[in-house]
């Protein structure tokens, strides 16, 4: 049976990405899969990658067992909104701080090329948004999408990566809300 890790990206806690990251655990464990969730809000660290690659940055307690609970899991579910055609900064500042050389990849002395130490993982991007998705892929290009699926996740070894995104969240009535949270439960129960 395979390990998921759920990641929760939003900072606000009565959000609907919170809601759509208990879903798909919800769906998880109705099936008995070892699931966890994590709030990263929850998590004490500090998101700015001070030094960049020039200085290690020494990883607090909470980074330390995000990292492990990433080598553990086979599949990577991360939850969050699209703001400015991205991610929130707290998920940027998770990933800036826990996907480090030597973690999540290793470049080759010499060599443009590097090892992508997270091969063997799956991930699903959830993604709530306002924009319209035939505005957001040609406007934005799938900006934010692309960004943590090819410039994170991929990088670093992880494939596929899939992607699911709800759209417009503003204008969703609660009908519709029930819709998509069924949607993502169903995709927990099938640990896609």
């Amino acid at each position: 049976m395979k390990k998921t890790l759920i990641i929760n990206g939003h900072p606000d806690k009565v959000s609907f990405c919170f809601a759509l990251a208990e879903s798909y655990k919800k769906g998880a464990d109705s099936t008995g899969a070892d699931c966890k969730l994590v709030h990263l809000i929850d998590l004490d660290f500090n998101p700015i990658l001070t030094f960049g690659y020039r200085k290690v940055s020494e990883l607090e307690p909470d980074l330390v067992k995000m990292q492990r609970e990433i080598l553990e899991a086979d599949h990577l579910v991360f939850v969050y909104p699209n703001w400015w055609t991205t991610f929130p900064a707290l998920l940027k500042g998770f990933i800036d701080r826990v996907f480090v050389p030597g973690f999540a990849f290793k470049y080759r002395e010499n060599s443009p090329f590097w090892d992508k130490l997270l091969e063997g993982k799956t991930a699903r991007l959830i993604i709530t948004m306002d924009t319209p998705k035939w505005y957001y892929y040609l406007m934005n290009k799938n900006a934010g999408h692309n960004a943590m699926k090819i410039g994170v996740l991929e990088f670093c070894g992880i494939k596929p990566v899939k992607i699911t995104s709800f759209t417009p969240v503003k204008s969703s009535d609660e009908v519709k809300r029930k819709q998509w949270l069924a949607e993502v439960e169903q995709l927990g129960k099938e640990q896609k």
